[in-house]
């Protein structure tokens, strides 16, 4: 991974503050930004030289007051819309990087979108053998209601995947979000609010992000049903109690698309009318980003979501983005078997590893699983945000014990995966430079005619010395991220 000779500590021109700059990257550990001996990566030497000019305090205030000016705010698992957490240090990716990366993440979403077409559809996946129906049947979010369709209206659209980076530098999936993926007005918001702050004469540039919001309202408008040229697209929200609410708002606004809420909506002759300004208007297609992402609950009844949209569905004048039945793809067990989808449906190899997911319903996996609970990161199947997660060489040992029990009880509730030690990246912390977990979300939007990806997406850290859960909703942050021209 580059040159080891011992390089000095980078250095505050003040030379007071020398070790504000420096400290040892871990061994076992990939730092994004410092080569093992201490040196910059090259793409990093620049930033860090320039970093190393600033008053990282100073730096870090400033933006969290612009992020408290502009509302940028992000929900708690309380429910309460605190101030996004944003690191003024961006992550680099240099271009050759992103070059083998972005083909990887489409051909991913691609195989996605093809299994879950298969799903409601022939099946011929589980036909060949290649997964197994009880994977599909099993999952919480397969709707059966969908299934006895003609034509299914299960759409992916866009899919935010869970990209880390192991110990010896290689990249891998460690989960797929296609049901809501959330952080795009907040990957343009990092980047306005980075780049607003730091020295405007740095000699590196990221590939701009203009065009996010354009690539989601392609998307949208690609999903119409066909025969509408001009589609009516409406953003559903839960309202300011949902956690992504400056997200709505912003895309909405980005968009000039009606932000509505459930009591806007009233399906009508087999039509969706939304009330918008005082009037009906007929939608063709609801981004949904409700936190209900069920057409059925558990008893095979509607939600209040799917009541309001199945008729319409039904009927084929409204497409829902990202749809319902759409968490086949990102069951937590179903990721076990997405590098056979791509073989399958796409006749390709995978570019992009997923992180070793093993399927605890199989008796040969289940059993080397237990034997090494202690090694391995064990989720419940249904879990979001990293909740529940038991990371075994962490976790004390009557933890671990009970875990084997539960897994013996129910072994379909639980996956298991290898462990990956997230790489790290320079984070500002009570004004120096810390390193902290990260990884990173890139979006890649789907249409008829393939996929496009946004340049970087959000960089997720950690914000404790030694956590590696990531999500916001857990005290996690933001970091920019710069893709080299």
């Amino acid at each position: 991974m580059g040159d080891d000779a011992r390089s000095p500590p980078l250095a505050m021109s003040d030379g007071s503050h020398e070790r504000s700059f420096s400290y040892e990257p871990e061994r076992g550990v990939y730092d994004e930004a410092l080569l093992p001996a201490g040196a910059p990566r090259p793409s990093y030497a620049e930033l860090l030289r320039r970093l190393s000019e600033i008053d990282l305090t100073d730096l870090a205030a400033r933006l969290e007051r612009e992020i408290e000016e502009q509302g940028v705010v992000f929900g708690d698992e309380e429910g309460r819309q605190e101030a996004f957490r944003l690191d003024p240090v961006p992550r680099i990716v240099a271009a050759d990087e992103w070059e083998r990366l972005e083909p990887a993440l489409v051909q991913r979403a691609r195989g996605l979108e093809a299994f879950v077409q298969d799903v409601y559809g022939e099946r011929a996946i589980v036909r060949a053998g290649r997964v197994p129906a009880r994977a599909i049947e099993t999952c919480d979010h397969f709707e059966p209601r969908l299934a006895e369709l003609p034509v299914p209206p299960v759409r992916i659209g866009v899919a935010g995947l869970d990209v880390v980076r192991d110990a010896g530098g290689g990249l891998h999936v460690l989960e797929d979000n296609v049901r809501t993926p959330s952080g795009l007005a907040y990957v343009v918001a990092a980047r306005e609010l980075v780049c607003g702050l730091l020295p405007e004469e740095l000699a590196i540039a990221p590939r701009p992000l203009h065009g996010g919001f354009t690539l989601l309202a392609e998307t949208l408008h690609s999903c119409a049903p066909e025969g509408h040229a001009s589609p009516v697209v409406v953003l559903l929200s839960d309202g300011p109690a949902n956690s992504a609410w400056y997200e709505h708002v912003r895309i909405s606004s980005e968009l000039s698309i009606p932000l509505v809420t459930l009591g806007d909506l009233e399906p009508s002759h087999g039509r969706l009318q939304a009330v918008v300004d005082g009037r009906a208007v007929p939608v063709d297609v609801v981004y949904r980003r409700t936190d209900e992402d069920r057409l059925t609950d558990e008893s095979g009844e509607f939600t209040e979501v799917g009541a309001a949209l199945y008729e319409p569905l039904r009927a084929g004048t409204l497409v829902c983005v990202n749809g319902f039945g759409t968490g086949v793809a990102d069951d937590k067990l179903v990721h076990a078997y997405v590098e056979e989808m791509i073989r399958f449906y796409l006749d390709e190899e995978p570019l992009l590893p997923s992180v070793h997911t093993y399927d605890l319903a199989n008796d040969e996996s289940r059993a080397a699983v237990l034997d090494r609970l202690d090694e391995l990161v064990v989720k419940p199947r249904t879990g979001q945000g990293g909740q529940g997660v038991v990371v075994g060489p962490h976790a004390r040992a009557e933890d671990v014990r009970r875990l084997a029990d539960a897994i013996r009880a129910d072994p379909e509730d639980y996956v298991a995966q290898e462990m990956v030690m997230l790489s790290r990246h320079p984070t500002v912390v009570e004004g120096r430079l810390e390193p902290r977990h990260v990884d990173l979300r890139p979006f890649v939007f789907l249409t008829p005619d393939g996929g496009r990806v946004l340049p970087g997406g959000l960089t997720r850290v950690s914000l404790d010395p030694d956590a590696l859960v990531v999500n916001s909703s857990q005290g996690g942050g933001g970091k920019d991220t710069w893709v080299l021209p």
